[in-house]
C-alpha cells in the first residue's frame, strides 16, 4: 500500500506554523494556539499542534483554513516553504 508521506513527514505547513507561530509579537505557546484555534471553532489540542508542528500528523483543509486565519496569514504563507516569516 503506498503511503503518502513527503519527505518533510506527513505535512508541508507544520515548519511554517511553527515558524510562524514564534515569531509573533506576543509569547504563543502550542497551548495558547490550540486555544485560539478552539475559539475560533477547530476542536484540537496542544498535542495535535505538537504532531502538526513535528510533521507527525496530516492537516485537513478546515484545519488549514482555521489555522491561517488565527495567525492572520494567507494559506500559501503556510504552504511555501521558501516563503519568509
Amino acid at each position: 500500500m503506498y503511503k503518502n508521506k513527503a519527505s518533510t513527514g506527513n505535512n508541508l505547513c507544520g515548519k511554517r506554523i511553527k515558524a510562524i507561530r514564534q515569531s509573533l509579537p506576543q509569547k504563543t505557546s502550542q497551548r495558547k494556539l490550540a486555544e485560539m484555534l478552539q475559539i475560533a471553532g477547530l476542536d484540537i489540542d496542544k498535542n495535535a499542534i505538537q504532531r502538526i508542528e513535528s510533521g507527525q500528523r496530516f492537516v485537513t483543509d478546515i484545519e488549514l483554513k482555521a489555522i491561517a486565519k488565527v495567525l492572520h496569514v494567507g494559506y500559501e504563507k503556510l504552504l511555501d516553504d521558501e516563503s519568509d516569516c
